[in-house]
């Protein structure tokens, strides 16, 4: 009588390998910030809970604790993503670079991101209303060092004379204004086109209105 040393294995399961571990983890944390951002939205900071969190993420409560700790801890992930996929259109700026495609990518990118996600622009301003309490050390610091970045850029620009702007920080208060305005009072702007929500059309009938106009105020026209 032999015996048979060979297992099958055939259907057992493999333990997941780093990559795929990787992997999971990076997919659970955006399904948790995207169910986040939505019930920060729909119910503000105080009236959100972590179990609602949990449900619309459609995993366990404790998964979401695993990752962010706590309710205060991913909200202001949350923020701060909001911000830094915000200031991606101006990562690239350097003296280098050419102003016009700068600034004109920028507006367009501000502007897709206003018709795109909506609800983040409206969860940053009721922020910010408020008074920042969740963001006022990431402002005063991360986001200032960003802002600071850019206006010694764009003020480079102007004593070369390739910008006709004197206070780059205007221009930002401008950008942001216009752009985030889409989304922020969508439901007045809406009302006034007469119509229940946005079509394909209107990002761009926002985009070839606000770009040269603001190039024009920069002399880029």
């Amino acid at each position: 009588m032999t015996q048979n040393n060979h297992k099958d294995n055939s259907c057992a399961s493999e333990a997941p390998t780093p990559r795929s571990q990787q992997d999971i983890r990076a997919r659970n944390q955006e399904l948790i910030l995207m169910a986040a951002e939505e019930e920060f939205v729909l119910k503000s900071y105080r009236g959100a809970t972590m179990q609602g969190i949990a449900d619309r993420a459609g995993l366990p409560k404790a998964n979401i604790h695993y990752y962010f700790k706590n309710k205060k801890n991913l909200y202001r992930v949350v923020l701060r993503s909001i911000i830094q996929e915000w200031n991606e259109g101006l990562v690239t700026m350097t003296v280098d670079s050419d102003p016009k495609t700068v600034i004109e990518k920028f507006v367009r990118t501000k502007l897709h991101q206003a018709f795109v996600h909506p609800n983040r622009h409206k969860l940053f301003a009721v922020e910010v209303i408020g008074g920042a309490p969740h963001l006022h050390d990431f402002m005063s610091t991360t986001m200032q060092e960003w802002a600071l970045d850019k206006i010694q850029v764009m003020k480079i620009w102007h004593q070369q004379g390739k910008i006709g702007i004197e206070d780059p920080l205007q221009l930002l208060i401008l950008i942001w204004a216009t752009t985030q305005r889409y989304a922020e009072f969508e439901t007045e702007i809406v009302g006034l086109m007469g119509k229940k929500a946005y079509d394909e059309e209107d990002e761009a009938r926002a985009a070839d209105f606000l770009v040269p106009f603001i190039l024009r105020g920069c002399g880029l026209g």
